[in-house]
């Protein structure tokens, strides 16, 4: 009776490992569907922050090429408490230029949180931490990365190291004070648009 017992054990866990070989999809992959079909795809529960990490690592790591600002709106604006970029091409300038200041630079450690804010709009924070070599120096950065999106599509980026909130008008005690760094941001970041060629691709320069 035992080994009849021992029998019908090996018998059932041989089979159940015999249909994980035959389709291993359906163990390994709960969320596929309708496997073999046409409109066989798999369900939709990705976060947006997962589809466009892997552009943000290039951005900051200075690897940019021109697909990586896809995730941008047209219009879209950039902040850090150095530069305000505004539309695409200032953007690309912005990022395309931290190869010419740093030897090195990229996120390092990255948390997500992303939420949605309204019907078609998020908001992501991406809390980091940043590594820069500049002049034989290390440089080690806490930041907190903050994108709102509409629609699929990045519309502001602000960047705030620290975590510290970017200083303008509104977040500083005397308004003009906040306008006139405001302005050196905008100042600095159309320098620097200039000296790269206004937004050009590396591969079209």
């Amino acid at each position: 009776l035992n080994r009849l017992f021992r029998y019908f054990l090996r018998k059932i866990f041989t089979t159940s490992v015999e249909k994980q070989h035959q389709n291993p999809n359906s163990a390994m992959d709960p969320a596929r569907e309708c496997e073999g079909k046409g409109a066989c795809e798999l369900k939709s529960n990705k976060r947006f922050a997962d589809k466009i990490m892997p552009h943000l690592l290039n951005l900051y790591g200075s690897s940019a090429k021109a697909n990586d600002f896809d995730m941008y709106a047209p219009n879209a604006s950039f902040e850090d408490p150095l530069t305000h970029a505004q539309g695409v091409k200032q953007i690309k300038s912005a990022f395309y230029s931290l190869p010419k200041v740093f030897g090195e630079s990229k996120i390092v450690e990255y948390h997500i949180q992303e939420s949605e804010t309204s019907p078609g709009k998020k908001e992501i924070l991406i809390d980091n931490k940043q590594h820069y070599k500049i002049m034989g120096r290390n440089i080690d950065m806490i930041s907190l990365i903050k994108l709102y999106v509409e629609d699929g599509k990045i519309v502001r980026h602000e960047d705030w190291w620290d975590k510290k909130p970017l200083r303008n008008r509104d977040t500083v005690s005397f308004p003009l004070v906040g306008r006139v760094m405001e302005m050196g941001r905008r100042g600095l970041m159309l320098a620097t648009h200039a000296m790269m060629g206004f937004g050009k691709d590396p591969d079209s320069q």
